[in-house]
């Protein structure tokens, strides 16, 4: 099902570009209090989860994207429109991608030769089990941006009829890894993936130096030369994660494959000027998807920008205000 809202960009964010980049040197990385969680895997790697107190009746979890943590000033806008509405939620940290509270810009190391990447759908499973665990009376919806959307549309898909999650939503999913990744090859893209980069190369690095096992399975020399997310992904991602190579981790980790499956009720928010999303993958993912799945679509927004409003000092940030309204709306009824 697909439903075009209307979405009026602030004047002084114009472009897609420009609702892309705003949010991350404008927004406050702190907006609510959260109490820190770390909790152990079951193959012994450590994650980290910040919770948000709240009414436990509804209650959220949020997945953050690419090098993106519970700092990410998209995560702390989510959580500041739960926290207006009373509810409880717990932001997952991705391996290797949680942040120091005392510095969020410093990222805390993981205890496995491994990280995170775009199919990862086990350490989400296991945290929203263990929260259903601990709250079996909450209705629980999930929230994923961008990478944390993929995975949570694969996860959905993995699990039809699942009885976890209440419903589901995300925020501007490029679905189809390998189109994105082509795409992002050309016009502005290379400024973007150079800047996801230069972190995720230090983390592969870092990942070689600590544990044994992974220097022969990486090449490290042929990774730090990488300049696109194909490259990277080939010489990186996929040797460390059990791909042959990127073709094989994009193949298996796209959601677009899995959209067909789910049964939950789930929202799709997307900008059709998103710099991340070739327009045939849109068109193609409201085409393969179930009726389970609504899609929300914007001819403009950017890549999670969806910035509105009158003044830079009051911003309006439509796509994080629909995105809870919507799954109030769907654990309320």
């Amino acid at each position: 099902m697909k439903h075009v809202h209307h979405f009026s960009p602030a004047w002084f964010v114009r472009g897609p570009h420009a609702q892309t980049i705003w949010g991350r040197l404008a927004r406050p990385r702190r907006l609510v209090e959260l109490e820190r969680e770390s909790v152990t895997t079951p193959d012994g790697d450590e994650l980290v989860l910040d919770h948000l107190h709240g009414s436990p009746r509804i209650y959220f979890v949020l997945m953050h994207g690419l090098e993106g943590s519970s700092y990410s000033v998209y995560i702390q806008g989510i959580l500041s429109i739960i926290a207006k509405h009373g509810f409880a939620a717990t932001a997952m940290n991705f391996r290797s991608c949680a942040r120091d509270p005392k510095n969020v810009f410093r990222m805390l190391p993981n205890r496995r030769p491994r990280f995170y990447h775009s199919g990862e759908t086990e350490d989400f499973d296991f945290v929203v089990r263990l929260l259903q665990s601990r709250m079996p009376q909450s209705r629980i919806v999930a929230f994923g941006a961008s990478l944390g959307g993929n995975a949570l549309l694969k996860w959905l898909g993995e699990h039809p009829n699942q009885s976890i999650a209440t419903a589901a939503a995300t925020l501007s999913v490029p679905f189809d890894l390998a189109a994105g990744a082509s795409h992002l090859e050309r016009g502005a893209g290379p400024l973007y993936v150079s800047r996801f980069l230069r972190t995720l190369k230090k983390k592969v690095a870092q990942v070689v130096d600590d544990f044994p096992e992974a220097r022969s399975l990486i090449d490290i020399r042929t990774m730090m030369r990488a300049k696109s997310f194909r490259e990277f992904d080939d010489a990186a991602t996929a040797p460390l994660h059990g791909f042959k190579d990127a073709d094989d981790y994009y193949t298996r980790s796209s959601s677009l494959q899995y959209l067909s499956r789910i049964t939950t009720p789930t929202l799709c928010v997307n900008a059709e000027d998103d710099p991340f999303l070739p327009h045939d993958v849109l068109q193609r993912a409201r085409a393969a998807a179930s009726p389970s799945v609504e899609f929300v679509t914007t001819p403009y927004g950017g890549h999670v920008g969806f910035i509105s409003g009158t003044y830079p000092w009051k911003c309006v940030y439509w796509a994080e205000e629909l995105v809870v309204d919507w799954l109030v709306r769907k654990a309320s009824g």
